[in-house]
């Protein structure tokens, strides 16, 4: 008994300290604003000139946009871009107002993350494909930031490099969020009608969940990793209530109005979007 005491007692200290540094570090750096120091630049590698550098207070320019992170990823962020790249193309033959880009930001990577970005930046034009290099390496969080700021989509996707998820489960968030924001737009009424509506100026944001695939997860981790994983969901669960099982996802959809109030008053640069650096 005095064990069970012992040990609820060191999990509940736990838990408390990791909330006080969460809210430690987010009252110290709440005006901090170093980041924006970190200017945005495109650059067309083919003429070796910079583009204009879109901000998320413009208006959308395209229909959505891809937001991929990536620090040390010259292996694997060919084959997803390549399956990412196929995919867009097919569904701007299916529908001529499907419009798109994917903006890559290298985060200091030390490898040739850099050459592989702008090798597909060559071979789709900086229209399609874009790359924010941050010099040096900020954080996972920093990198989605940057993204989100220098994009143009009405609608705004954030991805990882590794491929982890398929691209083709971007239209399950993408009908979620087209529902949600219809929904919040004519309160339950229908809005395919009304001319004036649009997506990006209805705030709302939609997230992939792997839930499903928890047990087989738990079986293959280490102990202490499941033991880690439980507290870290009590405390979502103390902080924002029961109904989310997965905030790890690096699978997020987000409209334009809403990611421009998000990260906009984002501060840290580590930890936002998903608690977890690159894997």
């Amino acid at each position: 008994m005095d064990y069970i005491c012992l040990f609820v007692t060191f999990t509940a200290i736990a838990l408390l300290g990791f909330v006080f540094v969460v809210f430690f570090e987010a009252y110290k750096r709440r005006n901090n604003h170093q980041h924006i120091e970190v200017p945005a630049i495109f650059e067309d590698p083919s003429s070796l000139k910079q583009v204009p550098c879109p901000h998320i207070v413009d208006p959308a320019t395209k229909y959505i946009s891809l937001i991929i992170p990536a620090f040390n990823e010259e292996h694997r962020l060919p084959g997803a871009l390549e399956e990412t790249m196929n995919y867009l193309h097919q569904r701007t033959l299916k529908d001529s107002s499907f419009t798109y880009e994917v903006v890559i930001i290298d985060d200091g990577s030390a490898d040739e993350t850099k050459r592989v970005a702008f090798e597909f930046v060559r071979k789709y034009t900086v229209d399609k494909v874009r790359v924010i290099l941050l010099g040096r390496n900020h954080g996972k969080g920093e990198a989605i930031r940057k993204g989100m700021m220098h994009s143009r989509g009405e609608l705004l996707l954030m991805l990882d490099a590794d491929g982890a998820t398929k691209v083709t489960d971007l239209e399950k968030l993408e009908n979620q969020i087209q529902a949600v924001a219809k929904r919040e737009y004519h309160h339950g009424d229908s809005s395919d009608s009304d001319p004036r509506f649009r997506i990006s100026d209805v705030p709302a944001a939609v997230f992939g969940s792997r839930a499903h695939l928890e047990e087989k997860a738990l079986a293959t981790r280490k102990w202490y990793r499941n033991f880690l994983m439980k507290g870290f969901h009590l405390v979502v669960l103390l902080a924002a209530g029961p109904g989310i099982r997965d905030t790890q996802c690096g699978f997020k959809m987000f409209t334009r109005a809403a990611a421009r109030k998000l990260f906009s008053n984002v501060r840290l640069k580590r930890i936002q979007g998903e608690s977890s650096e690159y894997t």
